[in-house]
């Protein structure tokens, strides 16, 4: 009796899935026209253009404070926003302009510092930004000469 109601109810499952309408038949050509050229003219992005990507502090005494000001300009033909700006290390502290730069308006990014660690030294500040490729990327780097020990 189970087998029974069970082949009953595939039989019916089968038959009110398989009588359904074609999707793809109610498509209409016009709407799949105005749905490229709108998804073409859609893909406008905010480009950033940084001045130079990389800074060298050259030669500091180890726990100096130290500071750079990265500029960029808005190279796109949308409104830029930088998300976020992470570094990768607590040593350095990236702070940048929050409001919208428009195109071919000008923003700030200052990488702080603080001079840890010893010899060459290399941080990276990773920004998220609305570009196309979402990400960009800072460095720093400065030769740190170790406290002389007493």
């Amino acid at each position: 009796m189970k087998k029974g109601i069970l082949l009953l109810a595939l039989v019916a499952a089968f038959n009110f899935t398989s009588c359904k309408d074609n999707a793809a038949d109610k498509v209409q050509a016009e709407n799949v026209e105005e749905a490229a050229v709108r998804d073409a003219q859609a893909t406008v992005y905010p480009e950033i253009s940084f001045e130079e990507t990389e800074h060298d502090f050259g030669t500091i005494a180890q726990g100096t404070n130290v500071e750079h000001t990265f500029t960029f300009t808005n190279t796109g033909k949308a409104p830029l926003v930088i998300t976020n700006a992470t570094s990768s290390c607590g040593c350095t502290v990236p702070t940048w302009t929050k409001d919208p730069i428009a195109p071919g308006e000008t923003g700030e990014m200052v990488v702080k510092f603080n001079g840890s660690g010893q010899n060459q030294v290399t941080k990276t500040v990773n920004i998220t930004a609305n570009t196309e490729t979402g990400k960009e990327q800072l460095k720093i780097k400065a030769f740190v000469e170790p406290k002389a020990q007493s």
